[in-house]
């Protein structure tokens, strides 16, 4: 018996050496948790993804996704992914992403954007100084996604910029700054958790929340929530990161799979979720959900004065360079168009 485990064991290490000497590449295996909705456009991109990650790699990178914010908020994410709990998370530019790096608030001005093709714009502009910014605190951008636009439902119709300062609005309580920033301004935040927009809309703890059309739809936003102000708040956007260490675990060859399903989510998802945003309207109104249009000189006005407004957030909430940059880009487009 000795015998036979010992020559078990000089099999083993002939293998593992021949394994090395050809160059095998061990498994790595990641978790990658997100806020996105259980059973949403995202969870399923995610997954037909890291499908696509193990397939594509030979099974040596593997991921598992935890939508639904089963494993905690983006904030808790983030931190958790710095200890190297979680090695990729999929976030949102005003969760996740501006807590690693407030150079993303620059893609989160309110009002400052009017359509799909500005935000582009911005967006393609600030990606490479957003990189740099992310890798230096130790995380890899992969892909861009999108939420289609951010609106403004509330249980009372808003028509006018004094209706909406008057809205005892919904902000994130992980965003200090934001939260500030509509106080100094005017307006009424009421600081809650992420996920409790939907319930205090149904108590009277806020009458107002901004979000993307398809999200309000899945937490059955318009039953308590019964308008709908057609402007565009901002984009919803979001990106897949992953930690620097995580990253470099995997070699140049699969680095480069990955990144191509990724492009694959960003493009399905930057295709999918507009429309299905247009959807969600139309079955909110079957649902009696008013949409309301604001009269084109309170529009106006709106820009107008929230264009001034928003220029106290260069260098408190958004780095000056980075606030510079995003104004020059999308003047540029605007002059360009």
């Amino acid at each position: 018996m000795i015998a036979l485990m010992k020559r078990l064991g000089v099999i083993s290490a002939v293998v593992l050496a021949l394994g090395v000497a050809a160059g095998a590449v061990p498994q790595v295996m990641w978790q990658l948790p997100t806020a996105a909705p259980k059973d949403s456009i995202w969870e399923k991109a995610l997954t037909d993804m890291t499908a696509a990650w193990a397939r594509d790699t030979g099974g040596r990178v593997r991921a598992t996704v935890f939508a639904g914010g089963k494993l905690g908020t983006e904030a808790s994410i983030v931190r958790a992914m710095r200890v190297n709990n979680y090695q990729a998370s999929l976030f949102m530019v005003t969760g996740g992403l501006a807590q690693i790096d407030d150079g993303f608030n620059a893609l989160a001005i309110p009002f400052f954007f009017k359509d799909d093709a500005e935000m582009v714009a911005v967006r393609d502009a600030l990606t490479p100084d957003l990189e740099k910014r992310l890798n230096a605190k130790g995380f890899h951008l992969l892909s861009w996604t999108t939420g289609g636009w951010v609106r403004l439902f509330s249980v009372n119709p808003l028509r006018t910029l004094a209706d909406i300062k008057k809205a005892k609005l919904w902000t994130s309580d992980t965003d200090v700054k934001m939260t500030t920033w509509y106080k100094t301004n005017g307006f009424n935040p009421v600081p809650l958790d992420a996920n409790a927009a939907a319930s205090q809309l149904k108590i009277g703890m806020i009458d107002a929340t901004p979000s993307p059309a398809y999200l309000a739809l899945l937490l059955g936003m318009q039953n308590n929530a019964k308008y709908m102000l057609d402007v565009n708040l901002g984009p919803f956007l979001g990106a897949l990161v992953v930690t620097t260490k995580a990253w470099n675990a995997v070699s140049p060859e699969d680095q480069a799979k990955l990144t191509a399903a990724a492009k694959v989510f960003e493009t399905k998802t930057s295709v999918e979720m507009p429309a299905n945003d247009a959807k969600a309207v139309t079955e909110m109104k079957a649902r009696g959900l008013t949409v309301v249009q604001m009269a084109q000189k309170d529009l106006d006005e709106l820009y107008a004065t929230v264009g001034k407004l928003t220029a106290s957030m260069r260098n408190d909430m958004v780095p000056a360079e980075m606030f510079d940059k995003a104004v020059a880009a999308r003047d540029a487009y605007r002059k360009k168009k």
